[in-house]
């Protein structure tokens, strides 16, 4: 009967059932924007979550910072006339 020449390690032995927990992830769709989300989390998209706006977007962060950058020249345009 064969018998194996070396002990397998703890780390190669139980690497073979790393993956045995990972499941599929369930996706649910945004009740505003209708793009997939995770299920019980704030959409990435549109930054709503239960129907009430929580997060701002990238988009939104982008041109509150475009407003504030135009805001400033002209404050400093005004203050070198």
């Amino acid at each position: 009967m064969p018998v194996p020449k070396r002990k397998r390690s703890r780390a190669r032995r139980d690497s073979r059932f790393a993956n045995k927990g990972i499941k599929v992830l369930t996706m649910a769709t945004c009740g505003n924007c209708k793009s997939a989300s995770l299920p019980h989390a704030v959409c990435k998209t549109c930054g709503h979550y239960k129907g009430v706006k929580v997060l701002l977007t990238k988009t939104e962060r982008g041109m509150k910072r475009d407003e504030i950058r135009k805001a400033k020249e002209l404050k400093k345009k005004g203050a070198q006339a």
